[in-house]
């Protein structure tokens, strides 16, 4: 490999870095015909636990039975919701201003498109995963989401 060869790996590689920071993704791939390269990060599952944590666990004095009451009712919307399959920006119609895949109180079939997440470019339809009424929609037009991420609640 000739020392121009060397500094374009490198480059290449360092702007592949960059876009793992720009995108959130936690790997990238690239196959040439004799070259190939793969850049990956890992990921602290901590923070978003914390980020998650509801603020109301430290009920006020005069209600303790109430903060106990909320947390069963979250995890079970949690159980419920249609979750992220990647990381992206989640779109809740085909194109602005049209009509919303799926509003609340839609009956919603598997494998039905319910929202597009675009990650890298790339529109990804996201189908439901379970049949049902959609009782919630969790995320807002044109929201990044995270692996993982409730997006609707469908009972």
């Amino acid at each position: 490999m000739s020392k121009d060869n060397k500094k374009f790996d490198t480059d290449l590689i360092r702007d592949l870095a960059l876009l793992l920071d720009e995108t959130n993704l936690t790997e990238i791939e690239l196959e040439q015909t004799d070259f190939r390269v793969r850049v990956a990060r890992q990921i602290s599952y901590d923070a978003p636990i914390h980020v998650a944590a509801p603020a109301p666990v430290a009920a006020p004095v005069a209600a303790p039975a109430a903060a106990p009451a909320a947390a069963p009712a979250a995890a079970s919307a949690a159980v419920d919701a249609i979750t992220s399959p990647m990381v992206g920006t989640a779109y809740l119609a085909a194109e602005p201003g049209a009509k919303p895949y799926v509003q609340v109180g839609d009956k919603v079939s598997v494998g039905q498109t319910i929202l597009i997440i675009e990650a890298m470019k790339t529109m990804n339809h996201i189908p439901a995963t379970k049949a049902g009424v959609v009782k919630q929609i969790l995320v807002d037009d044109a929201q990044p989401v995270e692996f993982g991420e409730p997006l609707i609640i469908v009972e």
